[in-house]
């Protein structure tokens, strides 16, 4: 088995996988059954200061996205931090990290945007033995509305002067929490940076409405008749929190910054992505509330698996795409490429025909019998066909080799010699 054990900005853990801060880690009992399960740590639910309680609502807090197969997508939740008295939560963090020295705990934090209320925060959480400070700046619903959470995070200075203030206040390392609920993940990650931050992580929930009740006409989670948006994550926002992540591992101003990537990590394979596009670790929330917090054995051992068989370590999985993950213009258009259907594998649904005729370039041909060819001719290699076809490996894209003739274009592949000048490189359009 490979070495999971991982490091990340000195907090050390058994293996990468952490709890994000979210339901299943609000309290001691939960923490505990997580540890034992197998998880590397845990981001305890976010902690507030003792000003006005907060008040969950009693009704559904949850909206859903379901696959065909009433498999979850995507959760869209209302809940607050934690409604737990902070104290409680402070014993309870002390009693957890006492019991679990080698288990990675790092304290959510969510206090007004003022620096007393800050320090105070600190102060009370830094005899706990606590690994680490996530500060929440992502949460798009409720605490938003009072000034906290994504209100902060999607103003750079703010996040900046906050940032500052922790690591003023205190010496425990400092992780900052980004939300996606902005055009450009760069300027808060760069904020945090110049304020002195040891990581940042993302993505926080996306601001959504998942559905609405036809017959009432409310958005859901429904209270009482009327709904509210709320934050978006689970298999869905993988995607999302992918370019993110990429766009912070790769920029200039942030390369370097360490990140441990969220969204939508559900199987180890998910969590390699993320470490190969710069993360240093992942937190998991969704995956855990779907299937409990057993899952952590197949992302271990999934895991431990690839890395063996590629005779890589954890070390060298992290930011291994970084260096391929380019701006559009810098694609190589010499590389050619057409479908191939086969026909041994092929069912003869014709959903490949149907997409291609329908909606994209005619390049597919179905004969009286029913069976489906490409026309190279007109294949422009979109790969549509490869992503509607219900069996796997059926349809693949085919390199064609340098020198060939492509039936498309007329050309020799290859012949885009230049394409720094070539017309349909936006930067040489700008040149000129």
């Amino acid at each position: 088995m490979a070495d999971l054990s991982a490091n990340f900005i000195g907090i050390p853990s058994p293996n990468p996988f952490w709890l994000a801060s979210a339901p299943p880690t609000d309290k001691e009992y939960n923490v505990r059954r997580a540890f034992d399960a197998g998880w590397g740590g845990v981001v305890w639910k976010t902690l507030g200061s003792e000003g006005p309680p907060i008040v969950n609502v009693s009704g559904p807090r949850y909206g859903a996205i379901w696959g065909a197969d009433r498999r979850l997508l995507g959760l869209n939740n209302i809940e607050l931090i934690t409604d737990r008295p902070l104290q409680v939560n402070l014993d309870e963090i002390r009693r957890v990290k006492r019991d679990y020295p080698k288990h990675a705990l790092v304290i959510s934090l969510m206090v007004p945007c003022d620096e007393e209320s800050w320090k105070d925060i600190l102060h009370r959480i830094e005899d706990t033995g606590a690994d680490g400070v996530e500060l929440n700046f992502g949460c798009p619903h409720g605490m938003a509305e009072r000034g906290m959470g994504s209100a902060v995070g999607q103003v750079p200075e703010y996040i900046e002067m906050v940032t500052a203030w922790v690591k003023h206040y205190s010496k425990m390392p400092c992780i900052v929490k980004l939300t996606p609920n902005v055009t450009s993940i760069l300027p808060p990650a760069m904020a945090a940076k110049r304020g002195g931050a040891d990581a940042v992580s993302l993505i926080n929930t996306i601001k959504s409405v998942t559905n609405v009740d036809l017959d009432h006409f409310s958005p859901f989670p429904m209270i009482d008749g009327q709904g509210s948006h709320g934050g978006y994550c689970g298999p869905a926002v993988k995607p999302i929190a992918l370019n993110m992540v990429g766009e912070i591992a790769r920029h200039k101003d942030t390369r370097g910054l360490p990140i441990s990537g969220i969204g939508g990590v559900t199987t180890w394979r998910d969590a390699a992505e993320f470490m190969a596009m710069g993360a240093g670790n992942v937190q998991v929330c969704t995956a855990a509330m779907t299937y409990g917090f057993k899952i952590v054995e197949e992302m271990i051992s999934g895991l431990s698996q690839y890395l063996d068989e590629k005779a890589m370590t954890l070390d060298a999985l992290v930011g291994r795409a970084v260096p391929n993950f380019v701006e559009w213009q810098d694609l190589n258009l010499n590389y050619v490429t057409k479908a191939k259907i086969d026909q041994d594998a092929c069912i003869s649904c014709g959903r490949c025909y149907a997409a291609c005729e329908d909606t994209s370039h005619q390049a597919i041909a179905m004969s009286p019998e029913r069976v489906f060819t490409v026309k190279d001719e007109e294949c422009v290699a979109c790969n549509l066909c490869v992503n509607v076809c219900p069996v796997e490996n059926c349809i693949t894209m085919v390199e064609m080799p340098k020198g060939a003739l492509d039936p498309r274009t007329g050309r020799s592949v290859g012949d885009y010699a230049n394409w720094t000048t070539h017309p349909n490189n936006p930067s040489a359009q700008a040149a000129e």
